[in-house]
C-alpha cells in the first residue's frame, strides 16, 4: 500500500467491519435499550433538552449522545441500525485518530500498527458495533488529553491546543457528565507530579481551556438551568455521586473486577501490553501520559463501588498505545517476544476460540444443560428461540486456526506478519 492510502484503507476496514449487520440483532444490553428509547422519545416529544425514559426524567446522562442518535434515527428510521450507527462512525474516527497521532509522534508504521491493534482487539471492536455511550465519550476524553499534552509540553500554538482540549472535554462532559473532566484533571495532576512540575500551564492557556470547557458544556447545563431551574441538574449530580458511593442496579463486583475485564476483554493487545508494563524506563512524553491515563482510569473505577463492564473502557485507548509501543520496539530491534508472553497469548486466544466454537452449539444441547444452571435469567436466555444456521461454530474453528498461526509467527520472531 502506498503510504498516502493508509487513511483510505483504515476507513474502508471500519466501514466493512463496523457498519454491516448493525440492525440484524435486536438491542439486548440494558444501556443499549434505554439509550435508544431516550433518543426515540426525544423525536416523539420534540424535547431535545431533557433526557427521558418512559417519558419520565432520566437522571443518568447529559444529551449529546442522544442528539447524535436522534439525528441517525431521523435519517435512517427508528431501529437498531440507527441506534448503533453513531458508534460505528466514531469507531472509524477513532482508528483514524490513532493512526494520525501515531504518525505524528513516531511514524506511519507505528500509526498503522496502533490502529490495527485497537481494531483487532475484542471489546474495542465490539463496542463500535453497539449502541452504548462510551465509545463517543472515550474519543472526546482521549483527544482532549492529547491536545492538553501538546499544549503543556512546549509545542507551538500552545493556546490553540489548550482551546482544542477545552472544547473536546466540554463535549465529553456533554456526553456522559463530569467524570470526563475528572479523568482529565486527575491525569494532568499525576503527570505534573511525575514530571516534578517541569511543565506548567500558562495563565492564558488555563483561561482558554476553562472558557472553552464552560461554553461548550453550557450548551446544555446552562440552558437547562436558565429554562427550568437547577432541579434537574441537582438530581443529575446526586445520581453521579451515588454511583461512586453505593453499588447501583446490583452492579457490585470484587475490587479486581476491571483488571480482569480489561485483560480478557482486550485480547490480544492486553497480552502485548504486559511487555510494556515491565519496561524499566519511559522513553517518550506520550508514553508517560498514556501510562498515567491507564492507571488513573483503572484505579478510579476500582474505587467506584458501581462496577459495570464498560466503565473501564477508557483504559482501552492508553492500553493500546502501551501494547503498540512494546511491539514496535521489538520490531525495530528485530527481537522476538519472550516465550512466556507467547504462551499467555496462545492460552488466552485458544480460550476465546473454544468459547466461539462451543457457544453456538449450546442451543442444541440446552435440554441437557438447563438442569445444572441455577440462574433463572441465564436459563431464560438459553431457552429463547433463536434461528441458527448450523455453521456458526466454524467461526470459532477459524479463529482457533488464526490464533495458532499468529502464535507460531510470534514464536518465530515474525512479528509484522
Amino acid at each position: 500500500m502506498g503510504q498516502r492510502k493508509y487513511p483510505i484503507w483504515i476507513v474502508l476496514a471500519g466501514l466493512i467491519f463496523f457498519v454491516p449487520f448493525l440492525g440484524h440483532v435486536h438491542l439486548f444490553d440494558w444501556d443499549e435499550i434505554n439509550f435508544a428509547e431516550s433518543s426515540r422519545e426525544m423525536i416523539v416529544s420534540g424535547d431535545y433538552l431533557r433526557v427521558q425514559v418512559g417519558f419520565r426524567p432520566f437522571w443518568e446522562k447529559p444529551p449529546l449522545f442522544f442528539w447524535i442518535q436522534s439525528a441517525s434515527m431521523h435519517l435512517f428510521g427508528i431501529n437498531e441500525f440507527s441506534a448503533r450507527l453513531p458508534n460505528a462512525l466514531f469507531g472509524i474516527l477513532t482508528l483514524l485518530t490513532l493512526f494520525l497521532v501515531g504518525k505524528r509522534e513516531r511514524n506511519e508504521k507505528f500509526g498503522v500498527l496502533w490502529a490495527l491493534l485497537y481494531f483487532g482487539s475484542i471489546l474495542p471492536h465490539m463496542y463500535f458495533k453497539s449502541g452504548i455511550i462510551d465509545p463517543v465519550f472515550n474519543f472526546f476524553i482521549f483527544t482532549a488529553i492529547y491536545f492538553l499534552m501538546r499544549s503543556l509540553n512546549g509545542a507551538t500554538n500552545r493556546l490553540r491546543y489548550a482551546t482544542y482540549s477545552g472544547v473536546l472535554i466540554g463535549l465529553a462532559v456533554l456526553t456522559k457528565g463530569p467524570v470526563g473532566f475528572l479523568i482529565l484533571l486527575l491525569t494532568f495532576i499525576v503527570v505534573l507530579i511525575v514530571q516534578r512540575f517541569k511543565f506548567l500551564p500558562r495563565i492564558k492557556d488555563v483561561l482558554a481551556f476553562g472558557l472553552a470547557t464552560f461554553l461548550v458544556s453550557s450548551l446544555w447545563y446552562g440552558i437547562e438551568v436558565i429554562n427550568n431551574g437547577p432541579g434537574f441538574l441537582v438530581e443529575f449530580i446526586n445520581y453521579q455521586i451515588d454511583l461512586f458511593k453505593t453499588p447501583v442496579a446490583d452492579h457490585s463486583q470484587p475490587f479486581y473486577y476491571h483488571f480482569v475485564v480489561v485483560f480478557l476483554g482486550c485480547f490480544p493487545m492486553s497480552v502485548f501490553a504486559l511487555g510494556g508494563f515491565t519496561k524499566s524506563r519511559v522513553n517518550s512524553n506520550l508514553e508517560q501520559w498514556m501510562m498515567v491515563l491507564f492507571w488513573v482510569v483503572m484505579i478510579l473505577f476500582t474505587i467506584v463501588t458501581t462496577k459495570i463492564v464498560h466503565y473501564s473502557s477508557m483504559a482501552y485507548l492508553p492500553l493500546s498505545f502501551i501494547a503498540t509501543n512494546y511491539l514496535y520496539s521489538k520490531i525495530k530491534q528485530e527481537k522476538g517476544l519472550p516465550n512466556g508472553l507467547v504462551i499467555v497469548f496462545l492460552i488466552t486466544g485458544l480460550t476465546f476460540a473454544s468459547l466461539l466454537t462451543i457457544l453456538p452449539l449450546i442451543s442444541t444441547f440446552r435440554d441437557v444443560l438447563v438442569p445444572y444452571i441455577n440462574d433463572p435469567f441465564a436459563v431464560a436466555g438459553i431457552m429463547k428461540a433463536v434461528d441458527w444456521n448450523g455453521f456458526e461454530f466454524l467461526i470459532g474453528v477459524g479463529y482457533l486456526l488464526l490464533v495458532m498461526i499468529a502464535a507460531y509467527y510470534l514464536y518465530t520472531n515474525k512479528l509484522v506478519k
